[in-house]
């Protein structure tokens, strides 16, 4: 139970604390114990690996005192107040004071045990959330973007570094979810041009009537609903980066407007004649060969020129497997660290049906198994196992009943490698036998 934690125990009363320290040493946890609150604060620093169980009234500051001393120092880190009778308003100011919890006098050795079981879950998970985050944090540059050790990815580094400070145009090429977005905002950071706007668009994701005002802005009364002058993703990119997904789909009329904007940098808005200078670097981004296309008269040859000077072509994820066990581990350590989650640990068979899986929806598919995972949520090509909510779950069931059904599972699960052993399945569940039972009666296990 103790995850390489330990407990400090504060009480004055020596029968108090021989007892305390003997229920933890019952229960394989590591303890010390000092009856003031001024010689736990000096053992007490910012990232203790441990859970502090201090008594209200001591000698000298009281326990309410060690409490708010403690959330100045580390506001994680669980504080256990024990409480005599008459005591309850003391409690609750405490626990307004940031204690986790109180126990009120007389107690049993179990209920302390439970209790300091309860808080040092807590607080390893939050010392293993912060360890993720001081990993993510060394995790910088264009190496922590574009993650990967295979000889792909490595050249698509290697020729970002070589062009991002560059003032030409860039032509990203990928499928779906390969990271070009990613890429472009690499090219931004990496240039003269970091600190102006990066501005994103997707071609794809807009009427054509509203393409037009979106890229180039429009004057007050240049069509119905036009009340007031708005500007335009170009005009508003000036001194930075455009970022142009989903090429492909941008109307043919609009690819003329572009083109005569990549040659002569100006724009006007619309419903104005008035012509404006702009400096913007041009990025854009297709999942398709655009020079095929521009064959089958479904897109201009002279815009795919104009924007090929540079082309950064995006491997897929079927074709550098050996990066998928690197990126696999990233996205988990970013995952857990959001959602406040443990790490999980990918099985060897995991593994392999990780790294035999086609990938059709690339790193961003891989992104979305590693979120998964981490919030023990089923996915197929993880394959059955504890993860998973069951294989005849009902899709019309609510939140509640599919987390008591995944509950349920996880018990006996344990309950099965442990021979219905209870105090075993407890202790690998890390709940107390009392909880366990009861949830073995209420589930008819």
């Amino acid at each position: 139970m103790n995850n390489g934690l330990s407990v400090l125990i504060v009480e004055d009363d020596p029968h108090v604390q021989l007892g305390c320290v003997q229920a933890m040493q019952l229960a394989d946890v590591p303890v010390d114990a000092v009856d003031t609150a001024e010689a736990a604060m000096q053992r007490i620093e910012a990232g203790f690996a441990g859970v502090v169980v201090t008594d209200m009234r001591l000698p000298g500051s009281d326990g309410l005192s060690l409490v708010r001393h403690c959330r100045e120092l580390d506001a994680g880190l669980p504080v256990i107040m024990i409480t005599g009778h008459g005591d309850v308003s003391l409690a609750v100011e405490a626990m307004r004071s940031g204690a986790y919890d109180f126990i009120p006098k007389p107690f049993s050795p179990e209920t302390l045990t439970e209790v300091v079981g309860r808080a040092m879950e807590k607080r390893a998970l939050t010392m293993e959330v912060a360890t993720l985050r001081r990993m993510l944090d060394k995790r910088s540059g264009l190496e922590g973007r574009l993650m990967g050790r295979s000889p792909q990815i490595d050249r698509v580094r290697q020729l970002i570094m070589e062009v991002a400070d560059s003032p030409v145009d860039v032509l990203i090429h990928g499928e779906t979810g390969t990271g070009k977005e990613v890429v472009a905002q690499s090219l931004h950071e990496m240039s003269t041009r970091k600190n102006a706007p990066f501005v994103a668009l997707n071609c794809g994701g807009m009427p054509d009537n509203l393409l037009d005002s979106e890229l180039f802005g429009h004057e007050a009364g240049a069509f119905t609903g036009a009340q007031k002058r708005r500007v335009g993703k170009i005009e508003y990119a000036n001194g930075g980066t455009l970022f142009l997904d989903e090429l492909e789909s941008m109307p043919m009329g609009m690819q003329i407007k572009l083109l005569r904007v990549l040659q002569d940098r100006r724009i006007e808005r619309l419903g104005s004649n008035q012509s404006l200078p702009v400096d913007v670097r041009v990025v854009a981004a297709t999942k398709d060969d655009l020079l095929q296309r521009a064959s089958e008269n479904a897109f201009r040859a002279d815009l795919y020129y104009r924007l090929n000077v540079v082309s950064i072509e995006l491997p897929p994820l079927r074709e550098r497997r050996e990066d998928i066990p690197l990126l696999m581990e990233h996205f988990m350590l970013l995952a857990a660290s959001r959602y406040g989650r443990a790490q999980p640990t990918v099985t060897v068979e995991q593994m392999q049906r990780l790294m035999a899986h086609s990938w059709p929806g690339n790193v961003r598919e891989l992104r979305n198994v590693a979120e998964c995972l981490v919030l023990g949520i089923r996915k197929d090509v993880l394959g059955a196992g504890p993860a998973a909510i069951g294989e005849h779950a009902d899709a019309s069931a609510s939140l509640s009943e599919m987390v008591e059904g995944f509950e349920r599972s996880l018990i006996a699960a344990e309950l099965s490698r442990h021979s219905g052993n209870i105090a075993h399945s407890a202790k690998a569940l890390r709940v107390a036998k009392t909880t366990l039972n009861d949830k073995i009666k209420k589930y008819g296990l």
